[in-house]
């Protein structure tokens, strides 16, 4: 299912500033070398997350699932000249191509990475954080929430991707186990009286949460 028909999505995307050349690279190699290439950001949904930490300007990124690194370069962006992007990727066969275009973008040395199971690392993980970027397995969404909600500062941002799984988080017919996550993550989130949230309709979705002062 569409949430936006390709026409519309295309014309988005010509009205947008142009992608960056090492974002095209990274975006072509991804999509040439890395299984389920779709799983990258892309080029809209990154110049939001990187409006996003400028505006912000945040000292502490935590990002759960780093995939190629586009997105992670995207959010890197906008750090504070002090600040530090923490990123988990459970697929440690990834870190060449991660490693050559965060150097690439000039951003390695704001970049901590990890790799191993982020369930596992994150409460090893001393640091408050600004932002948190969620894009990882679905199943666990709910459980990220709640490991790094006491993490987060007053005012920082939770956000999560693929909120709306193709538009099926709305068709009742749709009873797969990670859309059953999604909409459990949404309810979640929804519920929560440490947040104030709403689901921005880019891409496949973005979950928006601030954790209230």
């Amino acid at each position: 299912m569409e949430i936006v028909n390709q026409n519309i999505e295309q014309y988005i995307d010509d009205h947008a500033t142009a992608e960056d050349q090492v974002l095209q690279k990274l975006d072509r190699e991804t999509h040439l070398k890395v299984a389920l290439p779709d799983m990258i950001s892309g080029h809209v949904q990154g110049l939001l997350l990187t409006a996003i930490t400028n505006m912000m300007k945040p000292k502490r990124i935590l990002e759960i699932g780093t995939f190629t690194g586009y997105s992670g370069i995207c959010l890197a962006k906008g750090l504070a000249p002090d600040g530090k992007l923490v990123s988990l990727e459970k697929d440690d066969e990834l870190e060449e191509i991660i490693d050559k275009y965060f150097t690439d973008a000039g951003l390695r040395d704001k970049l901590e990475l990890h790799f191993g199971n982020a369930v596992e690392i994150i409460p090893t993980l001393t640091e408050k954080f600004d932002l948190v970027f969620i894009d990882a397995d679905k199943k666990n969404y709910c459980k990220y929430f709640d490991l790094v909600i006491d993490m987060v500062n007053p005012g920082g941002f939770i956000i999560a991707d693929n909120v709306l799984w193709k538009g099926k988080v709305a068709n009742e017919k749709a009873q797969d186990k990670d859309t059953q996550s999604i909409r459990d993550y949404n309810r979640k989130v929804q519920d929560d009286p440490r947040v104030t949230n709403f689901i921005l309709p880019v891409r496949d979705g973005l979950m928006i949460a601030q954790k209230l002062q």
